[in-house]
């Protein structure tokens, strides 16, 4: 097993910031409850205060319109159940945490670059008058593709549905504006972006319809039961603010991309024709299972995923790619390389070094064949 490691997975989690490690732990060496009137209990209101600001920046809000949560499945979860519309409407490739807490959502179609359809999503808006929550994420977690959301607010408002903005994946990695897109709730996490795991937000839009479902104090503005998590927060709005520098990856995966399609033409590259997040490639390797992919690559001390979710150890096919038309047999042989804020050349160059040696590996016959022949 190779002793480097390069971490190409930021789509997973990305590793803490500095600055965000910093920043908790000057929390965790400090004593208050941010609800408490004393000193130490305002110094911890400062902590969330300054944090609430900074995350607000991040994705063009007010500080008033952020509610801190445990992460993006909570945030996400919040604005499918907190609306109070009787219908819900998604995209065919959202995240479990839209999909499982709207089970019962009419789902919307998308085109084989996995881009929402815009004339299916305004028939169906026109199909009932019930109140409407329509929930499109900002970019795909799988394969980095961005949806055109401000067409997606402009088809809603004419029925007056209301629009939710699954953010988790694109927020740190391009710019996320919740007024400049006019979506009304937006749900995103620190750890996609150098943040600690455990916290995110909801980002409510002034005053748009929200009821919560947690009692107990009035924390959050009565918005989201339970003493702030200082520590974690407060590592948010570090990464948050670090974060407000973009992240300037492109140039690797157009690297990558153009080094693997030369290493094996018939390598296909999902979402290749719409915009992306610069940061994400999902990528098949011709006849080779992700998992065998993710495991060879793992000992050559490169880490990325399958595009294969896996549950307790049962492996299931890519809800994302079958929504794209994807074959099962190509869909089982991808992986998604995603870089962040600390990823450098050399680890392009080690992934490229270690995909082409199992290549060769897995190819050798039809290469010595083809040399032969040629």
């Amino acid at each position: 097993m190779s002793a480097v490691s390069t971490y190409l997975d930021h789509n997973a989690t990305s590793p803490l910031r500095p600055a965000a490690f910093d920043a908790m732990v000057e929390a965790l060496k400090a004593t208050g409850n941010p609800s408490s009137v004393h000193r130490a209990g305002r110094a911890a209101r400062a902590r969330v205060d300054a944090a609430r600001r900074q995350v607000a920046a991040l994705v063009g809000a007010m500080p008033s319109e952020i509610v801190f949560t445990s992460g993006g499945t909570e945030a996400n979860n919040l604005a499918i159940t907190g609306t109070g519309c009787m219908r819900v409407l998604a995209s065919a490739v959202e995240h479990d945490s839209v999909v499982k807490a709207a089970p019962d959502a009419e789902i919307i179609p998308v085109d084989g670059e996995g881009v929402i359809d815009l004339a299916a999503l305004e028939r169906m808006l026109a199909s009932s008058k019930a109140p409407t929550l329509v929930s499109v994420m900002f970019a795909n977690n799988e394969t980095g593709v961005l949806q055109p959301i401000a067409d997606v607010v402009r088809l809603a408002r004419v029925t007056g549905a209301l629009v939710h903005c699954d953010a988790v994946q694109g927020t740190g990695k391009a710019p996320v504006d919740l007024h400049g897109l006019g979506v009304d709730y937006l749900g995103i996490s620190a750890h996609k972006f150098g943040g600690p795991t455990g916290v995110g937000a909801f980002v409510v839009r002034g005053n748009a319809p929200f009821v919560t479902d947690r009692r107990g104090g009035g924390q959050e503005s009565n918005r989201r039961a339970g003493t702030e998590n200082v520590a974690g927060i407060a590592g948010f709005g570090a990464a948050a603010e670090a974060a407000r520098a973009g992240l300037d990856v492109d140039h690797f995966r157009e690297r990558l991309e153009a080094a693997l399609l030369a290493i094996a033409p018939d390598v296909r590259v999902f979402g290749a024709g719409t915009k992306r997040l610069g940061n994400t490639s999902c990528i098949s390797m011709p006849d080779v299972k992700a998992e065998t992919q993710v495991m060879a690559l793992d000992l050559a001390g490169v880490c990325v995923s399958a595009g294969a979710a896996c549950s307790s150890g049962k492996v299931t096919r890519s809800a994302v790619l079958a929504a794209m038309g994807v074959s099962p047999a190509v869909a089982d042989t991808a992986v998604r390389i995603s870089c962040g804020w600390n990823t450098e050349s050399e680890d392009i160059d080690r992934l490229i070094g270690a995909w082409r040696d199992l290549y060769i590996r897995v190819h050798s016959s039809d290469i010595k064949s083809q040399a032969r022949a040629a």
